[in-house]
């Protein structure tokens, strides 16, 4: 199969395919076309090859906007006027990087890239946010390959320099006055060369695979609340470090609690007697513990009564919120004859005074009648 072959038709994707869409069609080929599964066959072991060389290309967001705007030339010597070394550049990037910094290290290979960081939401309740929790999740995750070690080169062989480059990632190319410097086309800035890919990985030094990790949730943690497990993430390519995990958290809604900060607050539904008269109630908190709360006599609805201390404790410090109470005073609908005769007396008693709010609310309507008869 010629080595021109369009990436997008290897895979038989369209050309604005997404990352997992690619992803998808390039383990649907390479399963098609593993020498393992045609064993002799050349046809399926050259077009494996040049799957994978498609896909190599085409997950890098770099690359495939080169590929996408220069095809196959974007990666063979000479393009854009190389001169010496047969190397040119494919954007500014490659002059900033030499102006800039970029070189070459003082000779030495290139740095390997780094794994890619990953993201897991995690839902939790009300209650593991206010003490903590430790908990296991399993994630699916890029790990190093156990046959290769990661090297990403066949067991039994070994990693060679890249001759193109000789272990620096990158190659200089004359351009006038200037000495430009860009990856290494041959290895893509590894600095190495794999003759004989590990069959396990394909060349990478990776394998998809599920791996559990034990999660230390600590007191205090809010919606949004993030978590990072270094190291935890992808693996590299080929022995390159490891991205980093973070875990996002999301905390449910409680039935009776809601959450300001450090501070709890509780809707707490009364008797228009004990309103009326005055006491005390017991509140539940998230610790375990009852709180006693005195309600003043003559209290209203949405009045707020402040428990110190009894609320969220602060996240790596020390200290807690409040609780707070909010009184919603109950009219009762369902009074027997004896209730019912009894506020019948009381009613008959009223002077206004018992309600002042309503007195004077209900006064100013009358003054507001009798300015208008006037």
């Amino acid at each position: 199969m010629s080595s021109q072959t369009d990436y997008y038709e290897l895979l038989e994707i369209e050309r604005t395919a997404d990352a997992n869409t690619i992803k998808s069609a390039y383990r649907r080929m390479a399963m098609r076309y593993h020498p393992d599964r045609n064993p002799g066959c050349k046809e399926s072991e050259a077009r494996f090859k040049s799957v994978s060389e498609a896909y190599d290309c085409l997950k890098d967001p770099q690359k495939r906007a080169a590929y996408d705007r220069y095809g196959h030339a974007a990666f063979q010597q000479g393009m854009n006027g190389g001169g010496a070394g047969g190397a040119g550049f494919s954007d500014f990037s490659d002059i900033f990087e030499t102006i800039f910094g970029g070189g070459f290290a003082g000779g030495g290979q290139q740095q390997a890239q780094r794994g890619a960081d990953l993201r897991y939401d995690l839902e939790i309740s009300l209650e593991d946010a206010f003490h903590g929790r430790e908990t296991t999740i399993r994630i699916d995750v890029a790990a190093p390959c156990e046959s290769c070690d990661g090297s990403g080169a066949e067991p039994g062989t070994t990693v060679e320099t890249c001759p193109t480059c000789a272990g620096h990632g990158k190659v200089r190319a004359q351009q006038g006055f200037f000495v430009i410097e860009r990856t290494c086309p041959s290895c893509h800035g590894a600095g190495q060369r794999i003759k004989s890919p590990c069959r396990a990985c394909r060349g990478e030094g990776r394998v998809d695979k599920e791996r559990s990790l034990d999660v230390s949730i600590p007191p205090g943690v809010d919606e949004g609340t993030r978590i990072r497990l270094s190291g935890q993430g992808e693996a590299g390519p080929r022995g390159a470090p490891a991205g980093d995990l973070y875990i996002f958290l999301h905390v449910r809604r409680h039935a009776l609690f809601e959450r300001e900060g450090t501070n709890l607050f509780c809707r707490v539904p009364i008797s228009f007697t004990l309103a009326a008269l005055g006491g005390t109630i017991n509140v539940p908190g998230l610790d375990g513990a009852g709180h006693e709360i005195r309600i003043p006599s003559g209290i209203q609805s949405g009045k707020q009564l402040r428990q110190r201390a009894a609320g969220m404790p602060v996240l790596n410090g020390r200290g807690k919120g409040d609780l707070v109470i909010q009184i919603e005073v109950e009219t009762p609908t369902r009074l027997s004859a004896r209730q019912r005769e009894l506020l019948e007396e009381f009613r008959a008693t009223e002077t206004g005074e018992e309600c002042p709010a309503s007195s004077g609310f209900f006064g100013k309507i009358k003054e507001m009648w009798d300015g208008l008869k006037d």
